[in-house]
């Protein structure tokens, strides 16, 4: 039965995105609000799909931790449903994303539209420079920033692996970062097309105040998040070993 739910979501889900995609391509030419308010609707009609056709809902905690100004998310990345998620979890989020993913039709091009900060890992400090500026003037739009701290998505269980871009945009900004913590591959898996009944568990968890130095923002987000999601993946039925950033069944 999960088996033919899940196929019948994906039909839904590729079906509506590729229609939702057709449908806004006029936006490409209107203001981006047109696009980003499209990706807000492509979202929650994907995660109603998911809801009513897999059986797979989600809740969301400690919204109370997300400041009233300008700040920046710093979300486990575990699987794909985050990705989509994030556009109905926070209002139209500026994320950072590699380049390659430009090269997706249709993704693509409302990334580029809704002017997504995008990173050229090949490019080491020009890319460094360049998302900060991204971030500034997204800001300056009253957009949140969004990044996952580890780049790609991870497996569960795997050792954390923080990267430089996040302790860089932290200083230059000056503003809160908010942890957010998820068990969403524990339904949503990194790989295969399975989408498991339950309930996706998302926590804001409270903001990391300006401020810090580098190193020491750094370990307090990696302690954050890595107890959070061990946390949540506990709740959903996983069992930490004990080392942060490590859980198993």
């Amino acid at each position: 039965m999960v088996a033919i739910r899940s196929f019948l979501f994906q039909v839904f889900f590729w079906t509506f995105s590729t229609l939702i995609n057709l449908a806004y391509i006029p936006a490409l030419l209107m203001d981006r609000k047109v696009a980003l308010n499209g990706q807000e609707i492509w979202a929650r009609v994907s995660l109603w799909g998911l809801k009513w056709i897999a059986g797979l809902d989600y809740e969301v905690r400690g919204q109370e931790n997300l400041p009233s100004g300008p700040f920046m998310v710093a979300a486990k990345h575990l699987s794909m449903w985050e990705t989509m998620a994030m556009h109905a979890l926070v209002h139209h989020p500026a994320t950072v994303m590699k380049r390659q993913l430009l090269m997706i039709p249709g993704y693509g091009w409302y990334a580029r539209k809704t002017k997504m900060i995008v990173i050229d890992r090949d490019a080491a400090a020009s890319a460094i420079r360049s998302m900060i500026g991204d971030a500034k003037a997204r800001l300056s739009e009253g957009r949140p920033i969004v990044i996952f701290p580890e780049g790609t998505r991870r497996e569960l269980g795997a050792p954390p692996d923080y990267k430089p871009g996040v302790a860089a945009l932290y200083s230059m900004l000056d503003i809160p970062c908010v942890p957010m913590a998820h068990n969403s591959s524990l339904f949503w898996p990194r790989r295969g097309f399975l989408r498991k009944p339950g309930k996706v568990i998302v926590e804001f968890l409270p903001a990391i105040a300006p401020g810090l130095k580098r190193h020491d923002f750094m370990a307090e987000l990696q302690r954050r998040l890595e107890e959070g999601t061990n946390r949540l993946l506990a709740e959903g039925g996983w069992r930490a070993t004990g080392e942060v950033g490590a859980a198993s069944v």
